[in-house]
């Protein structure tokens, strides 16, 4: 239990195993906004592999009514929310508990348990969501079968729905009518779920392998129907993706998908009976653009999988949390690459996975909340479900996919069902399965070093160089590792680290890559240009025979390990691998290695340079030089490259990733750096920036394919350069061709692309084209998302942002108790306006502040991921980092502060 008031850490080293076992579970919902009534009657039992003890089942905000064991009056007791029960009978018979309780889903503002949105009941009970339900035993390791009947008025919930197959339904007096749902599967408490209000449905009927039916469902509001047809598209895949991928077939008669505007996370993978953020359901081309059309896909995607990894087996406890949710990430991004197709929309869709890892999960492990990808403690569970069990834990398990191989990894996957299905296991677990699966496998032969990715918090850093030895014809490299000091982890073992590499010749050719065999020197090969060799020791030596020409190593490839590579190529090696390497992710890179160090470099020029002795207009000239400006053409104007590849190697490095090179942080010269260095790119090659667009604006009927999506991204790329460009020379004919573009666009795409490309660029016509987008869709929520987001997230015009956002949040159109237009606003200011949000005179934080001390009163989840955007507030230099400082001191402040909050601030104000 962790309350407000009564916070207190929970260590892994303490789990026992719970001492009842709940064997079924009945529920009868009487379901009223106003007072819920919950029956629960429940077969326990005591667990004879622990000292007998009362049981003590959760709850929280509950009105307890009655309770009953084997059908006679008991005593209990509360100790803060637990329902405690001391007398129950001795011995191994099963107990009969019958409890009665009310709740009030109307003012469930927090939405964990049962709580209404629009008019309906909706559930969410990961992670301890259920104890606001009933009173239980609110665990993922105590797995029952459950039987829920649901009654309610006919007129106001004519749908009913919970998990699994629906056995009985019928009519009830008053104008009442019930539904009966039985789960032929065990399952832990978090993945219980209800749905009841007035939807309609897209239905599937659908064969498997198999050979069984099934059906598939999309419940979303009456008038959202015509917008279901993609995520039922992206449902049907991925059922015929894992059936073909790892022959796990789907195992209910039916599975439905659920729709909410109310809801704090993307989705919830409740067994049967998925809840989504309607932004991850309703798609259509007027609406959604093509980054909305693949988040459907892959959110879709990742909550079906988890159907087996996650429900089948789950987490034995929350430490485990990337036991499902690293492993179905891995899943659902092997899925998203698998669905594009080529190898070069692949590659695309690795990019922008590492995007995501370096510039959100290394910033995490480097600050107060870095935490092992099986973290050791909590206060509040809540607060981790982060990037870095998620996304550092996929990256965890690709490592362990690259170590056995693609078909190693099959068998680990069937061998982890054979052993674990039905059970709640351990990350060990898991990756035990797979050694055990691979035992001549570099994994096998490495695995309890490997394992300190579970353990280690941290981003490891691998350190390359290199020699040429012409006349014996050998390349000899040495790479070293090491990982910073993090939170109570002042020193790190080493670490087991996969690491793809290949030689570019001096000629461009992928060189034939032959190891010499040492000693201790573990590698494989996955081409013949393209070895993995297993990093373990601290410092190793590799030596390449029958090199015949100097040549260029291409490290990492396709980031085959989550470090970060110190390797100190001079810029023309980066511009060789930029044109020749072979592997499209290195190609990337190198485009992003010369952009970081350019900026570094303007950078350092800037804090160490008095303002009176060098004018931002004498720096910003020739930001950029000659060399990278013709190299970044040579990518635009490439025959041979794929645009979506192009949009990505021309995109400069994020500010965010650049803050995180640095010790001290002046966050208004690294956007001023940035800007100019964009000011440049969009200069100095115009004529090659409107040649893209001529060649991409036109993708014919819309289709959200990869190289349909790709070129829609150059083009809109094209579109925001020739503003920028048109901003500096006072040129008004693309302006006027961009406003024209948002006029006729014929999908979101387009006309989200040029409506971004007036506001970025901060052309006198976006007024215009934001009152036109507002009166076309102020009727469409998650579009509106879109129109808030943008605002919030334009540049700071001499200070202007901050007061153009308090007046957003202003507008009859915001609702800062419904998550996405909370984060559309305030997360868009406070995480994605970096220019805007650190003001010299500490008015952003101020704003920060008001905000999470506002949010926390109702809905701790979010106020808690708000309060993460000053994390690394002591990177900050003067006079930013004191002004940050204030307004966290101001938050801590708060009287009875969430314990989601709490821990944040905590751990920022201490680390």
């Amino acid at each position: 239990m962790m309350r407000e008031g009564q916070a207190h850490t929970v260590y892994r080293a303490d789990y026992q195993a719970p001492a009842w076992w709940i064997e079924t579970v009945d529920l009868t919902f009487d379901l009223d906004p106003a007072k819920t009534r919950v029956l629960n009657k429940m077969r326990v039992r005591r667990n004879p592999d622990v000292p007998a003890q009362p049981l003590h089942l959760n709850g929280d905000e509950l009105n307890l009514a009655r309770v009953l064991v084997n059908g006679a009056g008991t005593s209990f007791k509360m100790e803060g929310s637990d329902l405690v029960l001391e007398n129950l009978p001795e011995g191994s018979e099963p107990v009969d508990l019958e409890i009665f309780t009310t709740c009030v889903p109307e003012k469930n503002t927090k939405l964990m348990g049962l709580y209404t949105s629009n008019g309906s009941f909706f559930t969410q009970c990961e992670a301890e969501g259920f104890r606001r339900i009933t009173y239980f035993l609110d665990r993922p390791d105590v797995m029952a079968m459950y039987t829920v009947t649901l009654r309610a008025s006919k007129a106001l919930f004519p749908v009913l729905l919970s998990n699994g197959n629906l056995v009985e339904q019928g009519e009830l007096p008053e104008g009442r009518h019930f539904a009966k749902w039985v789960d032929p599967h065990k399952k832990p408490s978090y993945l219980f779920a209800l749905v009841a209000g007035n939807l309609v449905a897209r239905e599937q009927k659908i064969k498997s392998r198999a050979g069984n039916e099934h059906l598939l469902q999309v419940y979303v509001r009456p008038g959202d129907l015509e917008k279901t047809e993609h995520a039922m598209n992206s449902l049907m895949a991925s059922i015929a993706w894992d059936e073909a991928r790892f022959g796990l077939s789907l195992d209910l008669e039916r599975f439905m998908i659920v729709a909410t505007s109310d809801f704090n996370m993307g989705a919830m993978e409740n067994k049967g009976l998925n809840i989504f953020n309607t932004k991850y359901v309703l798609a259509s081309q007027a609406t959604a653009t093509d980054a909305d059309y693949a988040n459907i896909e892959s959110v879709v995607g990742h909550e079906y999988f988890h159907n087996w990894t996650g429900d089948r087996v789950t987490c034995r406890d929350w430490f485990q949390l990337s036991l499902k949710e690293g492993l179905t990430v891995f899943r659902d991004q092997e899925f998203s690459m698998d669905m594009a197709g080529s190898p070069s929309a692949r590659a695309v869709k690795r990019i922008d996975d590492v995007r995501v890892l370096r510039t959100v999960q290394f910033p995490e492990d480097a600050g107060p909340m870095a935490h092992p990808v099986r973290p050791d403690s909590y206060v509040e569970i809540n607060n981790f479900y982060t990037v870095t069990v998620y996304e550092k834990g996929a990256e965890v398990v690709r490592m362990q996919s690259e170590l056995v191989g693609r078909e190693g990894f099959a068998k680990g996957m069937k061998l982890y069902f054979e052993r674990h299905d039905g059970q709640a296991v351990t990350c060990d677990d898991f990756a035990q399965a797979m050694a055990d699966a691979n035992p001549g496998s570099p994994l096998a032969q490495h695995l309890a070093q490997f394992k300190r990715w579970y353990s280690q918090s941290g981003t490891p850093r691998v350190a390359a160089s290199g020699t040429y030895d012409a006349s014996a014809q050998t390349y000899t490299l040495t790479l070293s590792q090491h990982c910073p000091a993090t939170a109570g982890q002042p020193s790190k073992e080493p670490f087991v680290i996969p690491v793809t590499l290949g030689l570019v010749g001096a000629d461009g050719s992928q060189l034939p890559v032959v190891i010499r065999a040492t000693e201790g020197l573990s590698a494989f090969a996955n081409s013949a240009t393209s070895h993995t060799v297993v990093l373990t020791q601290p410092t190793q030596t590799i030596v390449f025979e029958g090199v015949a020409q100097e040549s260029t190593p291409s490290l990492l490839r396709n980031f085959s390990a989550p470090v970060v590579l110190e390797m100190d190529y001079s810029d023309s090696q980066l511009r060789h691998l930029l044109a020749h390497d072979a592997d499209a992710f290195n190609r990337w890179e190198a485009s992003q290695r010369l952009g970081l160090r350019i900026a570094l470099q303007n950078i350092a020029a800037r804090a160490n340079t008095a303002s009176a002795d060098i004018t931002d207009s004498a720096l910003d000239a020739n930001i950029l030089p000659t060399p990278y400006i013709e190299a970044m053409r040579a990518v635009l104007r490439d025959p041979l490259l794929d645009a979506a590849f192009k949009d990505l190697a021309l995109t400069l490095p994020s500010e965010a990733y650049i803050t995180e090179q640095l010790d001290s942080v002046d966050p208004q010269i690294v956007h001023q750096v940035r800007e100019a260095m964009r000011q440049q790119l969009a200069t100095d090659l115009a004529a090659d920036w409107a040649w893209a667009y001529e060649q991409c604006s036109n993708t014919g009927a819309y289709a959200p394919d990869a190289v349909s999506s790709g070129k829609r991204a150059l083009a809109g790329h094209a579109l925001l350069m020739l503003c920028v460009a048109a901003r500096a020379s006072g040129d008004k004919v693309w302006p006027g061709k961009t406003l024209q573009r948002f006029k006729d666009a014929g999908n979101m795409t387009d006309r989200y692309n040029a409506l971004s490309a007036l506001v970025v660029s901060g052309s006198e016509l976006a007024p215009h084209a934001l009152q036109s987008f507002h009166a076309m869709f102020k009727n469409d929520e998650l579009v509106m998302d879109k129109w808030f987001a943008l605002q919030a997230g334009a540049p700071d015009v001499d200070g202007s942002a901050l007061p153009a956002v308090r007046a957003l949040i202003k507008l009859p159109d915001f609702n800062i108790k419904n998550p996405n237009r909370a984060r559309s606003v305030i997360f868009s200011y406070c995480s994605g306006n970096p220019g805007g949000f650190h003001r010299a005179d500490g008015a952003g934080y101020a704003f920060w502040a008001e905000q999470v001390i506002t949010l926390d009163d109702f809905n701790p989840q979010v106020a808690a991921r708000l309060a993460r955007a000053l994390d690394r507030w002591k990177k900050l230099a003067e006079p930013y980092r004191t002004a940050a400082g204030e307004a966290i001191a101001k938050v801590a402040a708060k009287p009875k502060l969430s314990n989601d909050v709490r821990e944040i601030i905590t751990q920022a104000m201490n680390h």
